[in-house]
């Protein structure tokens, strides 16, 4: 009997022992990356490529990083990822080609082990634009649009996803004219296309200007102005300051253009002291472009819509529309489309509101693409 049970204790052991010895290795942990992010699109440097930020936090400091992409289906062989790495902290570029969705693979090594691991299932390389302006900048459309493509994303400063209506980072719960503006130009370029929108509905320009520049008269909603002790007003800056932090977010020459649209709250209000000049508009209007280009470090093109259009019978300001129109003329912006010859079943409510319908919203992206596209052609060759 005693040998019996010294028998089965040291099959025991034994049995542990091979448990022990056969066991798997563990799986790589995740990798933390805080970019690229699912959906991410990058600002292309020229028709055929661009680069990424790969950034993150590393959980052990590994002895390599490797990275691979998959493009139009064709996966690259792992390469090399020279990083500057502060504390567990990293960052670097990555060249990929124009287009996607393209899948990013990363690994990191230590002693010949893969330690962690991350993938992203789309990223890419295309074009982006900041929106801003009031409601028909934003979300306040009567019908919410989706991107058809599949490849349209939208950024709110900090997540991305794809660009289905509501837009984060803009006023209004409704319909934009975005999804089908960058399916527009998905289909002429073949790249993806990406919005960061900052729309806030029934702003002045005076609400949109850098803090302490003053002005004589208030807009009819003074929640984002702020009356000067000696008379006059002035903006409290807010919403420049949410326009010049989504800018300088991307970094130099991170985006295309900025796509501007406003003017109605400006144009033609109940009462006249609240309307504001076209000469004033125009000053105005410049002083945000110039501040913004100056405040980046770099000359971001804009492009101006003619918008002044409020309800039937009164269908645009003569003024206003000059002051934009001043704008191109003198090489300040570029032309976006004239909204105000939207009319009818183009807007909401069977025409009688100031909003777009579905039909409206999507005529609409399609006067923006018809702007962009020629000048967008222009700067790619």
């Amino acid at each position: 009997m005693k040998c019996f049970l010294l028998l089965s204790a040291f099959l025991v052991a034994l049995c542990k022992l091979h448990a022990q010895t056969t066991r798997p290795e563990a799986a790589p942990a995740q990798l933390k990356l805080n970019a690229p992010l699912d959906y991410q699109v990058f600002q292309r440097r020229d028709a055929r490529q661009g680069s990424i930020t790969i950034s993150g936090v590393f959980a052990q400091m590994p002895k390599e990083v490797l990275v691979r992409s998959v493009v139009n289906g064709q996966t690259s062989g792992w390469t090399p990822l020279k990083v500057a790495i502060n504390d567990l902290s990293f960052s670097s570029g990555f060249e990929l080609p124009a287009g996607g969705w393209h899948r990013l693979e990363l690994r990191t090594q230590l002693n010949g082990k893969v330690i962690e691991e991350a993938t992203v299932e789309h990223v890419g390389i295309g074009e982006i634009f900041i929106v801003a302006g009031q409601s028909n900048s934003a979300n306040h459309g009567e019908e919410k649009q989706s991107t058809q493509t599949g490849r349209v994303s939208v950024c709110d400063g900090r997540r991305w996803q794809l660009a289905n209506d509501p837009q984060p980072g803009a006023s209004g719960q409704g319909g934009s004219f975005m999804p089908p503006l960058g399916d527009a130009l998905v289909k002429k370029f073949n790249v993806p296309v990406a919005f960061i929108p900052c729309g806030i509905g029934a702003t002045s320009v005076r609400e949109w200007l850098p803090k302490g520049v003053p002005f004589p008269q208030p807009p009819t909603i003074e929640s984002r102005v702020q009356k000067l002790p000696g008379g006059g007003w002035e903006s409290n800056g807010t919403a420049y300051a949410r326009l010049l932090q989504l800018m300088q977010n991307a970094g130099p020459h991170g985006f295309r253009a900025v796509l501007w649209h406003q003017g109605e709250s400006d144009a033609n209000q109940r009462d006249p002291n609240r309307t504001l000049p076209g000469k004033l508009y125009r000053e105005y209007l410049e002083n945000i472009i110039s501040n913004s280009r100056r405040d980046i470090g770099w000359k971001a093109p804009w492009f101006v819509a003619q918008a002044s259009y409020h309800v039937p019978g009164d269908e645009g300001s003569p003024d206003i529309r000059s002051a934009q129109a001043s704008l191109w003329r003198d090489g300040v912006a570029l032309a976006g489309p004239d909204s105000d010859a939207l009319k009818g079943e183009l807007r909401e409510r069977q025409g009688k509101g100031v909003h777009f319908s579905g039909a409206g919203l999507r005529e609409h992206g399609s006067r923006w693409a018809a702007q962009i596209i020629p000048w967008l052609e222009r700067e790619l060759k």
